[in-house]
């Protein structure tokens, strides 16, 4: 009986964050396809992917990155950490040849607005995207953990080494973190709604 309440619980999780990435990938495509529409499917990818770009870069949790990060772990096994490097990349990579091929595109909506000035005003705009890069890259983190102790072989381990104590120091940390960012968007007068 307990094995199988373990076993209902954990696919209950995984079945959670499965409906979570649906859900990213549905409003993403939708997204997509309402600025398809309204200026092109060329513009409107390109606003699509600065859009995308700006969850990573600028909130403090992976959010955006989710919509990469999850497959990649359940597909190839690569820690979601690893692959957030490379979804980082992508971000800046999209955002540089951005704004060195065709700057006026960031125009097209409140948010890329938003982007391009925080990119192009490195002080004091860049906290925002090493705040958020901490909290995102922790969130990360902790979540290949929480991952790996969904495994059943993997749990003695961490409860062996503190578990307890790491997640309570997560939950701090996200706080601190959170109450940072909020606080450093009311400072620089971005209003968050």
């Amino acid at each position: 009986m307990p094995f199988k309440f373990k076993l209902q619980h954990q696919m209950e999780t995984h079945r959670e964050t499965l409906y979570k990435f649906l859900i990213l990938l549905a409003v993403l495509i939708l997204y997509f396809s309402y600025l398809s529409y309204k200026y092109g499917i060329l513009t409107g990818g390109i606003v699509s992917a600065i859009t995308w770009s700006f969850f990573v870069l600028c909130t403090p949790i992976a959010d955006a990155g989710f919509l990469l990060d999850f497959p990649i772990r359940l597909l190839f096994g690569i820690r979601m950490l690893h692959s957030e490097l490379l979804v980082w990349a992508i971000a800046f990579s999209i955002n540089g040849y951005t704004l060195y091929d065709d700057p006026a595109i960031y125009d097209k909506t409140v948010l890329t607005e938003l982007l391009k000035k925080i990119i192009l005003t490195p002080y004091p705009y860049w906290s925002i995207i090493i705040l958020s890069g901490i909290g995102t890259f922790y969130s990360v983190y902790f979540g290949d953990e929480m991952l790996d102790v969904f495994r059943h072989r993997d749990r003695q381990k961490f409860h062996e080494h503190g578990f307890k104590i790491r997640l309570v120091g997560a939950i701090a940390l996200f706080a601190l973190i959170f109450t940072a960012y909020y606080f450093l968007l009311s400072k620089l007068q971005i209003e968050v709604s």
